[in-house]
């Protein structure tokens, strides 16, 4: 459904892919990876929502320092992941995402949806460019919850995940009371669906509908 083509940003060119509906887009989203890079998976989140109507684009954000990163869900994997993520810094990822926004932009309003460190920059998403965005399992979130919002943001949590305990979704609620925050009796990243340790489909699905209810409000034309 998708193909490849290159965003500018102030610092680099980044790849990125994109996934467009088969009829008139909804809207535009960009879809912000998780640790791991555009892979497989984060390409097939991409699709499916192109297939609920979105224009849909996955930056690959870690290109300014190693293009064509793809890692997998092992101990390597996620070794690499944190020190990529570390090295890109979130200013920077910020700016991805602002590019990757104007590239969809002739598909109407557009928002954000991230996945763990991407759950992190769409919550920034929305606090520094006025995005509307959904972040799952941003384990990075607490120290940005004191910024104000430009844009509705949905939060999503795993009851079970060990690095966001109960108190950290708590403050969630108290410093953004106007923000919709759900949990679900799961891990951490239990929207990937080709990890049978972290999936938990009834958790992936009910967030999903939620997901696409939010973007159908905030993106969506009337």
């Amino acid at each position: 459904m998708g193909h490849s083509l290159e965003l500018n940003t102030p610092f680099a060119t980044v790849g990125a892919y994109l996934a467009e509906p088969a009829g008139q887009p909804k809207g535009g989203l960009v879809v912000i990876q998780e640790i791991f890079g555009v892979n497989t998976h984060i390409r097939n989140v991409a699709d499916r929502y192109a297939g609920a109507g979105y224009t849909a684009i996955a930056p690959a954000f870690f290109d300014p320092i190693e293009f064509g990163v793809e890692l997998g869900y092992d101990e390597p994997g996620f070794a690499r992941g944190r020190e990529l993520v570390a090295k890109l810094g979130l200013d920077r990822a910020v700016e991805i995402v602002a590019a990757a926004a104007k590239a969809v932009a002739t598909a109407g309003k557009t928002g954000t949806v991230g996945y763990c460190w991407g759950g992190t920059v769409a919550l920034l998403a929305a606090q520094r460019l006025g995005l509307p965005s959904v972040s799952y399992y941003g384990a990075r979130n607490a120290p940005f919850l004191d910024q104000p919002a430009k844009a509705p943001v949905m939060f999503h949590f795993g009851e079970k995940d060990p690095s966001i305990p109960p108190e950290v979704v708590a403050q969630h609620r108290e410093k953004l009371p106007q923000m919709e925050v759900y949990t679900y009796p799961a891990s951490h990243a239990f929207n990937r669906d080709v990890d049978p340790k972290a999936y938990h489909a009834a958790s992936a699905q009910k967030a999903w509908e939620r997901t696409l209810a939010f973007f159908d409000k905030h993106l969506a034309p009337t």
